[in-house]
């Protein structure tokens, strides 16, 4: 296999350019000026925050925690939900998520992660989007391929989009005489602030925090990134335990996904949910705790270079 099919290319991705910021635009400009001059409804503000909650928790705990690691079972119909909602955050195909996704996992932090933080904050945030042509290839997720509901989704992800990110909502705004309204609150606005909180995920968690259980990965810890992120950001033990269907394994840490995640379960709509054993955790957290004392060590006892050049 060659490795433009393997490695991502440097290319203006002239599509998805226009759309962020046609779309960026009339969320945090014409937005603004519509609410200033016309008001916003309570209806407005209800079906953007069940929009949000539904579209960004389709990728978290369905394109993610589901799709990606595999981490728990859920039926067809739940599938599909996933598919719908999550197809509506304008964030690529399942499949294509779940296979970049595996990637990034496999290979962090190379040539072969397409959002690595080596090459930057902006390139893990948006960049890797917008200015590199992502290689095509599905090897790793043959998995999913053999799913008829998320290959449909795949190949017709425009059409799946369009239903579920635009026309869904804007027809029920139209329906309860708030069209422009919606339009530009459940669609614009919420297409943003859904994909922005994604892409901290691929930022913000591998740049502020603690490296809790690895530190000899990027990816950090922290309580209010778990904010942004819809429960993301515990991403130090995501990385270190992928396979976990939590991401916050306190009961008192932000992850909406894995409260669902377990009422699903309570309730039989999931089944097989992946828990790491506390023992296999509370090894890995010493390891890292270890670590970072030697290397705090070593950084304490290295000289400090205006002493050295002051003695020589």
């Amino acid at each position: 296999m060659s490795d433009s099919l393997i490695y991502p290319e440097r290319g203006m991705q002239w599509g998805i350019f226009l759309f962020m910021v046609v779309s960026a635009a009339l969320a945090v400009i014409g937005m603004p000026l519509y609410i200033f001059s016309h008001g916003i409804s309570r209806f407005d503000l209800l079906l953007f925050f069940f929009y949000v909650a539904a579209t960004g928790l389709s990728v978290t705990m369905g394109y993610h925690r589901l799709f990606a690691h595999v981490s728990y079972k859920v039926p067809s119909f739940v599938k599909f939900l996933f598919l719908f909602f999550g197809a509506g955050a304008f964030e690529q195909s399942a499949l294509k998520w779940a296979s970049q996704h595996r990637s990034h996992h496999l290979y962090p932090d190379t040539k072969r992660d397409p959002y690595s933080m080596k090459q930057g904050f902006w390139h893990a945030h948006i960049g890797w989007l917008i200015f590199w042509k992502q290689p095509k290839v599905y090897e790793n997720v043959k998995d999913l391929q053999k799913n008829k509901i998320i290959m449909n989704q795949h190949q017709y992800y425009g059409v799946w989009a369009l239903v579920s990110g635009i026309l869904v909502p804007w027809t029920l705004g139209i329906m309860a005489g708030h069209g422009w309204s919606t339009f530009f609150t459940a669609v614009c606005f919420r297409i943003f602030f859904v994909q922005q909180a994604t892409f901290c995920i691929n930022s913000l968690c591998h740049w502020i925090g603690k490296a809790t259980y690895d530190p000899e990965v990027n990816a950090k810890d922290h309580g209010l990134v778990a904010l942004v992120t819809l429960g993301e950001g515990y991403h130090s033990f995501h990385h270190r335990f992928p396979g976990d269907y939590r991401n916050g394994i306190r009961w008192y840490h932000w992850d909406p996904s894995k409260w669902l995640i377990s009422l699903m379960g309570f309730f039989k709509m999931a089944k097989d949910l992946t828990r790491i054993p506390p023992e296999r955790i509370l090894r890995a957290r010493l390891h890292a705790e270890k670590s970072l004392a030697r290397k705090e060590s070593r950084s304490a006892s290295r000289p400090s270079p205006v002493l050295e050049q002051a003695f020589t």
